[in-house]
């Protein structure tokens, strides 16, 4: 299940979250010179991003020393407000002191299958010999269960040697970029953001059902050594029995 946080609403979750994200990125840095972490796209990373680029966090964080990844994208033109990069920059990239050759988006002016492959290579050459993959990877969780571009009924969810991969979704008409559960479930510490009673019912098969992961594909992130946290609000949680 990994580590449950749980706070009062978005805004409560949000402050706990950039917190904490502020404090395990100084620890990790006590032991090297670099930090990677992972944004997610969607609308409730929002607000995260918002409190990071705001002090105290924007004088606080060694942005410097950050390199930011992408864990999936919706292959449209960076300029389309559906661009999970877009966002980003948006929100929080073009705020704070991020160096250009630090930001390392899913590129979208590309085929989607060429794009897949060229970040795949950026990642193990990255990577090479390391224990981990990411330091910090943020995931959210849709009302239908999937995370990163991992749909209910996708047989990405079942990837197990590509690190990045793309395909067409029908339902969205559109194609998309995606890490798989590989590559993430060797990072150091993953983090669930998901708010909203929209989400209970889903959380509770996902935290405490069987394991269904062409229903639930959620439940595939399963760090091998690294930790697992779950930031959610109160309406999120209602319909856990912890």
């Amino acid at each position: 299940m990994g580590q449950l946080h749980i706070a009062k609403d978005a805004v409560q979750l949000s402050t706990d979250l950039a917190e904490w994200i502020a404090n395990y990125i100084k620890e990790v840095l006590t032991k090297k010179d670099r930090f990677t972490f992972v944004l997610s796209g969607g609308s409730t990373p929002k607000l995260l991003y918002t409190l990071l680029a705001a002090k105290p966090y924007n004088e606080s964080i060694p942005w410097e020393k950050i390199h930011f990844f992408w864990g999936d994208e919706r292959a449209v033109p960076f300029e389309d407000s559906r661009n999970n990069a877009k966002m980003a920059y948006d929100e929080l990239l073009d705020k704070v002191g991020v160096k250009a050759e630090n930001i390392h988006v899913m590129r979208t002016d590309i085929g989607p299958e060429e794009s897949a492959a060229e970040y795949e290579k950026t990642l193990k050459q990255y990577f090479e010999g390391e224990e981990n993959t990411f330091d910090f990877v943020l995931l959210g969780m849709g009302d239908d269960g999937h995370t990163l571009s991992l749909f209910p009924g996708t047989s990405v969810i079942h990837e197990h040697d590509k690190w990045v991969t793309s395909f067409f979704l029908p339902a969205q008409d559109m194609y998309r970029i995606t890490l798989t559960a590989p590559v993430v479930n060797h990072s150091a510490a993953i983090v669930f953001l998901a708010v909203g009673t929209g989400k209970a019912e889903t959380l509770k098969h996902v935290l405490e059902g069987e394991f269904e992961p062409d229903t639930y594909p959620s439940q595939v992130i399963k760090p091998t050594t690294g930790e697992l946290h779950w930031f959610i609000d109160e309406a999120a949680a209602a319909n856990l029995k912890a």
